[in-house]
């Protein structure tokens, strides 16, 4: 089960004016399994999105790429459809080809260009997609479309996820009510690089659309970009932001205006909720693990040291066991790739426990006191550098036998 995440009541997830969304039973690689999404947006809606950096990225991501600059010339971006069970990935031009006719299909029934559509996939790579279940499954999709069905589409993205993710924040701009609705999927193959994860925000806020690029991928810096379950990059992460302008308050023109900062605060905070909602929820995760790195002489350095405690295996499997074997922690800081770094100056710290003071043990630091906070359900780990004034912190889980069981079992 997730590290102290529940999903929240569907009935407390705001609708978004402007957008609707259909589920449906496509049997795309099992029968009885909600796995075709389809959501629609209103006339004069502004798309934008950020994808992975996997240089073997998948075919949906390449025609979404494709389509993100073909639509504005079009009337834009009018639906998205997503399917699970199949990434359609390491599928060469057929996976183009088949991504591309589920777009066309979308876009038949709805009267629209397919580069209006924008096309997702999760599931197991190197699989042809079975584009007819989609096209069959598209009607029912449709005829399913409601603006109160986000968490109903937070269920239809799973893959490997044991609970649905969503979020929803409500918010005054103008004297009228914004809402910042969104939903994610991802529990392994997680460290983006912009897990397998797809996320999907929404809001009725009116915006200058030239802002929306800039505001998603900042978003994504701010949340999708500092969380890791096992490293692994994956083919087809993708993170969209979409704003309908259907609130009815004037036109933010810019981000550093008081309502500007309001929304990207609101954007930010449901982007880093569902994030670490794929932390908690990841693949045999006990723990949840924040990694603090303050002191650096820039934001970039502090990541790479955080990211090497974060990923390191025998790190993650310390935690699983309760183990205060915290030179594993420091010994990863020194191989992050810090040319200059000086130990000596290092402090490190499990949560209120002082452990390694210069670089070497705390005099006062007891093992009891390690252990204590790792047998806690969520910690953090501070790693003091003293070479700056820079921080940041990323999010992780640990590394448990259920995680080697999962991924051995995936396609079975």
């Amino acid at each position: 089960m997730p590290v102290n995440y529940c999903t929240p009541d569907f009935a407390t997830l705001a609708p978004v004016a402007g957008v609707e969304l259909g589920i449906a039973e496509a049997g795309v690689r099992k029968a009885n399994r909600k796995d075709l999404v389809v959501m629609t947006f209103a006339e004069g809606s502004s798309v934008a999105g950020v994808f992975t950096r996997n240089r073997f990225c998948a075919a949906p991501v390449q025609v979404c790429r494709e389509h993100l600059g073909a639509a504005p010339t079009l009337g834009g971006v009018r639906a998205v459809v997503v399917n699970t069970g199949n990434a359609n990935a390491g599928t060469g031009a057929d996976g183009l080809a088949r991504a591309r006719r589920t777009c066309a299909a979308l876009a038949g029934q709805l009267g629209l260009a397919p580069q209006q559509v924008l096309p997702f996939s999760t599931g197991v790579i190197m699989e042809t997609l079975p584009v007819e279940r989609i096209e069959a499954g598209l009607p029912a999709a449709l005829a399913d479309r409601s603006p109160a069905h986000w968490g109903r589409a937070a269920e239809g993205i799973m893959t490997t996820d044991t609970v649905p993710k969503a979020a929803s924040r409500t918010l005054t701009l103008g004297g009228r009510e914004v809402h910042v609705t969104g939903i994610s999927k991802g529990a392994g193959m997680i460290r983006p690089n912009m897990a397998t994860m797809l996320g999907f925000l929404a809001t009725d806020a009116v915006v200058d659309p030239a802002l929306l690029q800039p505001l998603v991928s900042a978003a994504a810096d701010a949340s999708f970009n500092r969380i890791t379950i096992d490293g692994d990059t994956s083919t087809n992460d993708s993170f969209v932001l979409v704003a309908t302008h259907q609130a009815g308050h004037a036109r933010i023109d810019s981000l550093d205006s008081a309502d500007g900062r309001a929304l990207q605060a609101a954007v930010f905070d449901v982007a880093r909720e569902l994030a670490q909602a794929i932390v908690r929820d990841g693949e045999g995760a006990t723990k949840f693990i924040a990694v603090q790195v303050d002191g650096g002489r820039t934001e970039d350095e502090c990541r790479q040291v955080a990211y090497a405690i974060a990923h390191s295996p025998l790190v993650k499997t310390a935690f699983f066991a309760s183990d205060p074997n915290l030179g594993r922690i420091l010994a990863a800081v020194g191989y992050a790739g810090i040319d200059d770094l000086d130990q000596g100056l290092i402090d490190l710290f499990l949560d209120d426990v002082h452990v390694a003071r210069q670089g070497g043990r705390h005099p006062g630091y007891q093992e009891a006191d390690g252990q204590r906070v790792m047998k806690q359900a969520e910690i953090t780990v501070r790693v003091h550098l003293h070479r700056g004034e820079a921080s940041t912190t990323v999010w992780t889980c640990d590394l448990s036998h259920d995680y080697v069981s999962i991924n051995a079992d995936y396609r079975s």
